[in-house]
């Protein structure tokens, strides 16, 4: 299997990072990561298909892991802006047909990209899209709870503190193994001025509740799906209620019957996408779609 590589490009005047995975004449997946995570989240996801003959494409979105802080916030912090940097990547590595997972976030601008209402082109490079437990409207509590956190980071004296802090926060994954709870810590962790460590994202990315009130409420961009969409969804999950998913089969692709959901035992926002359960699904509703 060939091995992953770190890659940088200027997109949009930003330097964005991301992991590169399997044969590059492969067919491209592109896995992108949720709110406050980084690319690193998709590397079980990115492993089990890169073996299988894909390339999988794993961004840091602007302002998480090792791609460039915004010096424009207001404006760039919002899924908008995200996929135009989608766009502008898929450019970089002219690909011209992408399968698309995307959790929570990474989701949300998987939707806005194949609706082509924000960038045109991207809509004809779709051929999938899977949404690891997110849809185009999220409960209103749980968007609250998440805004509590991410848009203040804690810190701690010492990288197993920060662990502690990350197994209870993501305590909805679902099953990780101490070694993909270690590989998750030590991927997410950036060391501040004062030598504390605190998770690696950019605190203003939160402003995108903040200046965006609606930013994820996407129903248009749904609606205009033409590609199959997969939803995720964690059993136990608060963001992606029951009554949103019902309404997601009336309409958009679900009417067209281009819809498949799962519920996702033992976990809830959102399905770490690490164990054979969440990689099997993706990989069949993939390889059926084609390219």
């Amino acid at each position: 299997m060939t091995a992953p590589t770190s890659n940088y490009a200027r997109l949009l005047g930003r330097e964005i990072h991301w992991m590169d995975w399997g044969p590059a004449d492969g067919p491209a997946v592109i896995a992108w990561h949720g709110l406050a995570r980084t690319g690193r989240d998709m590397d079980e996801l990115a492993e089990h298909l890169s073996g299988r003959g894909f390339r999988v494409i794993c961004p840091d979105t602007i302002g998480r892991g090792l791609s460039q802080w915004s010096a424009a916030p207001d404006d760039e912090y919002q899924l908008s802006f995200y996929a135009r940097l989608a766009g502008a990547l898929c450019d970089v590595l002219q690909l011209q047909r992408v399968h698309w997972v995307g959790t929570s976030m990474g989701g949300a601008i998987g939707t806005v990209c194949a609706s082509g209402l924000v960038v045109p082109a991207m809509k004809a490079r779709i051929a999938s899209l899977v949404l690891n437990d997110n849809a185009p409207e999220l409960a209103a509590d749980a968007i609250a709870r998440i805004k509590s956190y991410a848009g203040n980071p804690p810190a701690f004296d010492t990288v197993a503190e920060l662990e502690v802090f990350f197994r209870a926060v993501y305590k909805p994954y679902g099953w990780l193994s101490d070694a993909q709870w270690r590989r998750l810590t030590e991927t997410s962790t950036r060391r501040l001025p004062d030598g504390r460590v605190t998770p690696h994202y950019d605190p203003a990315m939160v402003r995108q509740f903040t200046a965006h009130d609606d930013d994820y409420l996407i129903w248009p961009h749904y609606d205009a799906i033409e590609a199959p969409v997969l939803i995720l969804r964690g059993e136990d999950s608060d963001l992606v209620l029951p009554a949103t998913v019902a309404q997601m089969r009336s309409r958009g692709p679900g009417a067209m019957g281009r819809l498949q959901v799962i519920e996702v035992p033992d976990c809830g926002h959102a399905p770490a996408l690490n164990v054979p359960s969440h990689l099997d699904p993706i990989e069949a509703f993939i390889r059926a779609a084609g390219i």
